[in-house]
């Protein structure tokens, strides 16, 4: 599945740069929980050349958008240097998460439907898009682009594999592809 990777493991984050001088990374993630990083007893590294590592989380925290984060035997530049652009695995065992938050491997594949009933079609894609990602439903050829904000996404039933989204005026209509 992720090429050497374990099976149970999820995409967390990615390496922007260095940090400082003294191996600090800064972690652009995909989550906006630091815990799930703090909890993980290994991360796993995936880098560009396709070499994996693995090694324990020393400290995380969030500062501005991102998370800046100390990795075991990292303590110099260099060596942080070396890890950017490497995209951050944590396995999905420990995953936290904050209230409303879900993971994209849990919105994948989920059926949406209208409040109304009517069926949309099934996010295909999610794509990240500042504060709010945009949901791709798909539909046979059809295609929907929903932003996922509270004033549009009503319900998520990850149980049932249901979304129940509220129609924005224009917005079905506008952004089809």
């Amino acid at each position: 599945m992720n090429s050497g990777l374990p099976d149970n493991v999820i995409l967390f984050g990615r390496v922007l740069r260095p940090h400082g001088l003294e191996g600090l990374l800064r972690i652009s993630a995909f989550s906006h929980s630091v815990a799930s990083l703090l909890n993980a007893e290994t991360v796993f590294l995936k880098l560009e050349n396709g070499e994996n590592h693995h090694t324990k989380v020393i400290s995380a925290r969030p500062h501005k958008n991102i998370f800046l984060v100390k990795l075991a035997g990292l303590t110099d530049v260099g060596q942080a240097e070396a890890l950017k652009g490497a995209d951050i695995y944590i396995s999905k065992n420990i995953l936290d998460r904050e209230e409303g938050e879900y993971f994209w491997f849990e919105l994948l594949g989920l059926k949406v439907f209208l409040d109304d009933g009517d069926f949309l079609g099934v996010v295909s894609q999610i794509i990240p898009a500042g504060s709010n990602e945009i949901y791709v439903v798909k539909n046979g050829e059809r295609e929907i682009f929903l932003p996922a904000a509270h004033e549009v996404v009503n319900h998520i039933d990850l149980k049932n594999g249901r979304m129940i989204v509220s129609p924005v005026e224009g917005l079905l209509d506008l952004n089809e592809v």
